[in-house]
C-alpha cells in the first residue's frame, strides 16, 4: 500500500454541513477502492494566495491515506466535477506525520516560550 497526503479547498461559502457531507462522500470512495483513512484534519476557512472562481477564502479538508493508483484515481476523478470544490492535491510520501499538527493556533503562553528559545 501506498501514502498519501490529500488536500481538498472547498469553496467559502460552503456550510459546515456540507463540509461534512463531502467529507463522508470521499471517505465512503475511498474505503470502496480498500483504502484506509489514517488521519483526517478539518482545517477551517483560510486565505487563497490568489482569487479562485470569485473566492478569497477556501475550506481546506487534509486526509493522510493509504491505498493504491486506483482509489486515487476514482477520488480525483469525483472531485474534477464536484461543484463545490475549487481545488485538489494529492501527494504521494514515503512516511506520516502524525504528531505535528501546523494548523493548530499555539497557546500566548507557548509562542512566548518558543519566541524565548529562538
Amino acid at each position: 500500500m501506498n501514502l498519501y497526503e490529500h488536500t481538498i479547498v472547498a469553496r467559502q461559502d460552503t456550510t459546515q454541513i456540507q463540509i461534512n457531507q463531502l467529507k463522508e462522500k470521499y471517505v465512503k470512495i475511498i474505503e470502496k477502492f480498500e483504502g484506509k483513512i489514517v488521519k483526517s484534519e478539518d482545517w477551517g476557512l483560510i486565505y487563497l494566495s490568489y482569487i479562485i472562481k470569485n473566492n478569497k477564502k477556501g475550506n481546506f479538508i487534509h486526509f493522510k491515506l493509504e491505498g493504491d493508483g486506483k482509489m486515487i484515481n476514482e477520488l480525483e476523478k469525483n472531485e474534477k466535477i464536484d461543484k463545490n470544490l475549487l481545488r485538489f492535491l494529492t501527494v504521494k510520501v514515503k512516511k506520516f506525520n502524525l504528531e505535528e499538527n501546523y494548523f493548530n493556533k499555539p497557546d500566548k503562553q507557548e509562542s512566548l516560550n518558543h519566541d524565548e528559545k529562538k
